[in-house]
């Protein structure tokens, strides 16, 4: 297996540029790429904006905000993106269809030895490694928003994901100040299906009116240690993205405790997205 030194990033979105910024801020050459022009630029500037606020309150010198961005490059195509790449990690919506589709070009544009990681929190790893005439390669690496700041990485292992692929992407994440666990390819993984399932239950209880929104965050923030509330994370994570997580595992698990409150649905259906659209179960003034 090859060493690691370039990482291809697929994906310009919030957990994007948080792979890009961590992994270059470790060193390590990164290409973001994103079809949308105005995204690579809007993502390039966040990233610049935050190494500079670490820099004026004293967290990292101005020598390594600069490594970092010399570092960093972008690319609207994966052809160009991915040409020398020694791991491409996937961070586009969760849609099956659409991962499988950028896995398949990803054959073709990435060197052969490039191990292929996708960045899903629900779907399946075997599915998307279909798209893949190497499976083998073919790894879920799923990381936590804020990227930067959270400190575990879930390894997903498929099928037939080689120990190989699996060691060098817990070296990847041993580099970029991960704590990893790895986990076997199974609906929801270890981490969604644990947030999903106690996310969607605090929405039933703000449905049936069993507390307010800050009282159930508080119980679980002041009496199970959580460092944040189930509802609150769910504003971050999104409410729309909740929801797509929820019907798929609802449809894999035929589980009724992942059924989707009418609550979130119809949040879903007002826009009230959370923290993204400045309204969900908080007001997120800007």
């Amino acid at each position: 297996m090859h060493e690691i030194g370039s990482i291809t990033v697929v994906g310009a979105g919030t957990m994007g540029r948080g792979i890009a910024q961590t992994a270059a801020s470790s060193g390590l050459r990164v290409v973001l790429v994103d079809a949308v022009p105005e995204a690579l630029a809007q993502a390039r500037a966040s990233i610049e904006g935050i190494l500079g606020g670490l820099v004026e309150r004293g967290k990292i010198r101005e020598s390594e905000r600069s490594a970092a961005l010399a570092l960093l490059s972008t690319a609207e195509g994966l052809r160009d993106g991915a040409a020398r790449a020694d791991l491409v990690v996937e961070a586009v919506p969760e849609s099956l269809p659409l991962k499988q589709r950028i896995f398949r070009e990803l054959a073709a544009a990435a060197p052969a030895h490039a191990i292929l990681a996708s960045n899903t929190s629900s779907l399946s790893i075997g599915a998307i490694a279909q798209a893949s005439p190497d499976p083998s390669r073919v790894v879920g690496m799923h990381f936590f928003n804020p990227v930067p700041v959270m400190p575990l990485l879930e390894i997903v292992r498929g099928e037939a994901t080689s120990k190989e692929t699996v060691d060098a992407a817990l070296a990847v994440g041993k580099r970029l100040g991960k704590e990893a666990i790895v986990v076997r390819d199974a609906p929801g993984f270890a981490t969604s299906r644990l947030g999903v399932l106690l996310g969607l239950e605090a929405i039933r209880m703000v449905e049936q009116q069993v507390a307010s929104v800050e009282d159930i965050d508080r119980a679980m923030t002041l009496g199970y240690k959580h460092p944040m509330g189930p509802l609150r994370l769910t504003d971050l994570v999104g409410l729309d993205v909740r929801l797509a997580i929820a019907e798929h595992l609802h449809r894999e698990l035929a589980s009724e405790a992942f059924a989707v409150p009418d609550l979130l649905r119809r949040m879903v259906a007002e826009g009230k997205l959370g923290k993204k659209s400045g309204q969900g179960f908080y007001r997120w003034d800007a």
